[in-house]
């Protein structure tokens, strides 16, 4: 098969010295040079960087433009490379490579290639800049979008009253809170907030900790170890599984969101370690589907294991104005440790540990993150003690959210997208193959909508999606042009009829 096309090109070597060549893949050629089976010059010359590419017709013209370039002088060469920049910037924006990257030396180009087989299989994450609040509406990369795809659930990232509470706190502790907290970090602030967020929950006591991740990451090994066992939902979120393997247990999955199996799994292995942990998320991430915990607490306490939930999704979302998992269940006492974050409907940042009260002393003692990290940010941690205080108020906010997920959620599969298992205001538009699933979100953010394609390996090979998460921050207007975009790209590129 004849190629589609032929490129003559020009890489710099590290001594500064200039080799040409000819290819039909010049980045493939960069490559081969500096992994060493280029050309005999290049390989004590690496590593070298790709600064010209011409494209030729044909393979007859691509040596003779590589004889008439390998006879210009150096300073010839040097002001063809320079006159020729901004075709060669374009072919590596084709190819959504950065010409402008540092040349790796050899024992990284496994980076290189790594980095070129995602953009090929179309896995690569692409991070888009925002240049405003985050809201219903948002201004991305310079352009006022729809915004579909924040952990926003409340509107509360920008809510007034926050913004207010973290000012003042500036004002009058400062920014930062100068060392972690065992040493002289706990201010009293953070002595207030773990308060309301163990009274919020209906808890003992509650701990806090710089993100939802490093919750977890601090307290898992601080429960189990070499002797114990954890058994985790198939399909828990990252973190837990970090924390997990931090913790040296062995780890023993169950299918997902099956008290049967994990009833199973419990009866063969429980006997053989000291401890067990029974850990799930509480509303899964990626299909806003919800565990059933009142089943699996039913389930572990027969087998004396300690239960752990993250509920990163519920807080704000699920129970009585927003309590979680746990309220929403009616399984309060009964759960040893809820974990959350205060990162999504809080709109802040930071991560909480809520439960039995001895647990949170031994965090305080055990927590890695805790006793080596400094803690919240002054103002973030104000902000959280006004989200608090808007969420004891009142249920509006979460009654809208609700509102309007069911609005949404209806008019989608009347549209005739497959919206999975959800049953919470995540709203996983199934696609399949990541390709499609980016194809889809470049189109969306054409017709004016931001919603991120989500593909392996955050979910598997196979089921990549667009995952909308809906908001309290959004009206009726907004969920109708969403709609739109969407019925406008589905058709299309034939998702839906």
């Amino acid at each position: 098969m004849k190629p589609e096309a032929y490129f003559c090109y020009v890489v710099e070597c590290a001594d500064g010295t200039y080799y040409t060549g000819w290819s039909t893949d010049p980045l493939r050629r960069q490559r081969a040079h500096n992994r060493g089976r280029g050309a005999r010059y290049t390989r004590s010359r690496r590593p070298v960087r790709l600064v010209y590419v011409e494209s030729v017709p044909s393979r007859a013209q691509a040596l003779r433009r590589e004889r008439q370039i390998k006879g210009l002088r150096r300073a010839q060469k040097t002001a063809l490379i320079a006159a020729g920049r901004a075709r060669t910037q374009l072919f590596f924006q084709t190819r959504e490579v950065s010409m402008s990257e540092e040349m790796l030396p050899p024992k990284l180009q496994w980076i290189e290639d790594e980095l070129q087989a995602l953009h090929q299989s179309g896995l690569y994450n692409h991070i888009r800049t925002l240049g405003s609040p985050q809201g219903a509406w948002l201004v991305v990369d310079g352009r006022k979008v729809l915004n579909f795809c924040s952990n926003n659930y409340l509107g509360l990232a920008n809510h007034p009253r926050l913004a207010q509470a973290a000012k003042e706190a500036i004002d009058k502790y400062g920014v930062g809170p100068g060392a972690v907290r065992t040493i002289a970090g706990t201010m009293s602030l953070h002595v207030q907030l773990e308060e309301r967020l163990a009274k919020f929950k209906g808890v003992e006591a509650a701990i806090t900790f710089q993100s939802g991740f490093n919750a977890n990451l601090g307290t898992i090994p601080a429960l189990v170890g070499r002797e114990d066992a954890i058994f985790s939902d198939e399909l828990n979120h990252a973190s837990i599984i970090d924390g997990s393997r931090l913790s040296r247990a062995k780890i023993i999955r169950y299918a997902h969101c099956d008290p049967a199996d994990l009833k199973k799994q419990l009866e063969e292995h429980r006997s053989q370690y000291r401890r067990a942990l029974v850990v799930t998320d509480g509303v899964f991430s990626m299909d806003g589907d919800i565990a059933p915990l009142d089943e699996i607490y039913t389930v572990t306490k027969d087998y004396d294991a300690i239960l752990m939930v993250d509920d990163a999704h519920g807080e704000g979302v699920l129970g009585r104005g927003g309590r979680g998992i746990v309220d929403h269940f009616g399984l309060h006492g009964k759960v040893d440790v809820e974990v959350g974050t205060l990162s999504k409907a809080f709109g802040v940042v930071g991560g909480v540990v809520a439960g039995n009260g001895r647990i949170v002393e031994w965090l305080h003692q055990r927590g890695r993150p805790f006793l080596f990290s400094s803690a919240m940010t002054v103002p973030d941690t104000a902000a959280c003690l006004a989200a608090i205080d808007l969420l004891e108020e009142s249920t509006d906010l979460v009654d809208k959210l609700w509102a309007n997920t069911e609005y949404f959620k209806g008019e989608m599969k009347k549209l005739g997208f497959d919206t999975g298992q959800s049953v919470t205001p995540i709203t996983p538009v199934m696609l399949g193959e990541a390709k499609t699933a980016q194809e889809f979100s470049r189109a969306l953010f054409e017709s004016g909508v931001f919603a991120m394609a989500i593909g392996y390996p955050t979910v598997p090979r196979g089921k990549a999606r667009i995952r909308v998460m809906i908001s309290a921050a959004h009206n009726r207007d907004d969920l109708d042009k969403g709609l739109e975009a969407f019925a406008k790209v589905g058709r299309q590129l034939g998702i839906i009829a």
